[in-house]
């Protein structure tokens, strides 16, 4: 059976994903365009993001906005995965099995990620950036299409980790990063967007602005309110162009929905999307979206990214048990057969 979609139209949908999300939050910020907001729009990551700060000076929030939007083009550039940068270097040493120094950004922000590979059990796996790679997600416009079998069977039974990795002191006072899997190639699609709104909150309080709302693609944090009303933001229907449900942000929450609509083809039938399963290098078909939503913390907003990616791959059985020993209290999952579970806490705060 032939392929139901192009590359092109794969990449519009991705595209069209990511702009619902941003027309649903605004439709959520009643009156957004008559109160004293800023707001600006990028496209990096490979989505769409948007930046809306209340209740400060317009010269002051532009400011504050644009060094947001700076800070957002340097991650990328930083943590692509598949154009060059400084994650492209870094696996092109592991490949090669030499080491790779980095300096202490890179060696923080890999630490973290492989504390949170470890508490979501590998599910997410940040490692395994080649069998994204494989499936033809590494790329702007992706071609449907299934790997090579046998490419598929080395990948996994390579089983690269998170734990296969070292960071060390360096010899001229950095960080030494070396691998006792070759087959190690990072990608940080589940991580780094997150990464970013907790650098995007960071800098905006060092602005003096205490009521923002940043949304990259879907993954949001909020800052203070929006005047005498809490931020409120949709979460997006995984089959309808509308949102499933809102919610109400407090200060320091971020938001985030891991789900098949944002990067998929189809092929024979089936939608293939770009979250895959570790243990059997396939995509993920039980489940359409899952949502996470975590307290105020420095890094709330890595947490919402990467936490709703394990709980996705864990399935219908498993993901509420996964969540307990994650420690996500809120969450939501939709089904493949659309049924919609939540769990109490997150089922509270739902509207």
């Amino acid at each position: 059976m032939s392929p139901r979609c192009s590359s092109t139209r794969s990449n519009v949908r991705q595209r069209a994903s990511a702009v619902l999300a941003l027309l649903w939050l605004c439709g959520l910020l009643a009156g957004c365009a008559r109160d004293p907001v800023e707001r600006q729009e990028s496209f990096v990551f490979g989505t769409r993001v948007e930046v809306v700060v209340y209740g400060v000076d317009r010269a002051q929030a532009r400011d504050a906005l644009g060094e947001v939007l700076r800070e957002f083009d340097r991650l990328h550039r930083l943590l692509h995965a598949w154009q060059p940068s400084e994650l492209t270097r870094i696996n092109a040493a592991i490949a090669a099995g030499e080491p790779a120094d980095i300096d202490d950004e890179m060696a923080q922000l890999l630490a973290d990620v492989k504390t949170t590979a470890l508490r979501g059990e590998d599910l997410f796996n940040p490692a395994a950036g080649a069998l994204i790679g494989a499936w033809g997600f590494h790329a702007d416009e992706f071609l449907p299409r299934r790997p090579d079998a046998a490419t598929l069977a080395a990948l996994i039974a390579a089983r690269p980790r998170m734990a296969d990795v070292d960071i060390d002191a360096g010899p001229a006072g950095g960080h030494r990063l070396g691998s006792r899997n070759g087959a190690v190639q990072f990608d940080l699609g589940g991580y780094a967007k997150g990464y970013a709104l907790d650098r995007a909150a960071a800098l905006l309080r060092a602005r003096g602005v205490r009521n923002a709302l940043i949304n990259i693609g879907g993954n949001v944090l909020a800052l203070g309110a929006k005047g005498d009303q809490p931020w409120r933001v949709g979460i997006q229907h995984p089959r309808k162009s509308e949102a499933l449900a809102s919610v109400e942000l407090r200060d320091g929450e971020a938001i985030g929905t891991s789900g098949d609509y944002q990067r998929y083809f189809e092929l024979d039938g089936e939608r293939l999307c770009h979250l895959i399963d570790p243990r059997d290098g396939q995509p993920v078909r039980h489940t359409q979206s899952l949502t996470v939503l975590i307290p105020a913390a420095p890094d709330a907003g890595a947490r919402s990214d990467a936490d709703s990616k394990p709980l996705f791959i864990a399935g219908r059985d498993a993901w509420q048990a996964l969540a307990a020993r994650m420690g996500v209290s809120h969450a939501l999952r939709v089904d493949q057969d659309g049924s919609v579970v939540a769990t109490s806490d997150m089922q509270a705060r739902l509207r």
